[in-house]
């Protein structure tokens, strides 16, 4: 038997979450080497292929490797806010197992375990452990910032 655990936020809360994202400023930044601003929770550098956690600008796991959309299917860069964690989330569009997803676009963009030799349908594909540590450390609202 599987174990489904969802978590999730009112859609008020991500309103209010995307208008305190535009109030920040983009110009602290974080960690050396880290290409993100102070105020990411979680970033990832899509031309590095790595992504980091982070509390208060300070990188508190990472970086990790990691894989990303492949053509035509690329995921996006910005700066999000978690939405909602499902453990033992399954895409029925692409028919595949999403273990520890963490979700943090409108169109279903989320960390989640998967291949680090193939490329994703837009997701970042994590290695179990690192699933697991994003799984654990991020929350609905929390900020994640996306570079290439």
């Amino acid at each position: 038997m599987m174990l489904r655990r969802t978590i999730g936020v009112a859609a008020g809360s991500v309103a209010l979450g995307a208008a305190a994202l535009l109030a920040l400023p983009g110009t602290a930044q974080a960690a050396p080497g880290v290409p993100c601003g102070a105020k990411a929770d979680a970033c990832v550098d899509l031309s590095a292929n790595t992504a980091w956690l982070m509390h208060n600008g300070t990188v508190t796991y990472g970086g990790v490797p990691i894989t990303s959309g492949m053509p035509g299917y690329r995921t996006p860069t910005g700066t999000f806010t978690v939405t909602y964690k499902d453990i033992d989330h399954y895409s029925k569009k692409y028919d595949a197992p999403m273990p520890y997803s963490v979700f943090f676009t409108k169109g279903g963009v989320a960390f989640h375990e998967g291949s680090l030799s193939e490329q994703s349908h837009g997701c970042i594909h994590l290695s179990p452990q690192a699933a697991r540590a994003y799984y654990k450390a991020l929350h609905p609202g929390d900020v994640v910032q996306v570079v290439r």
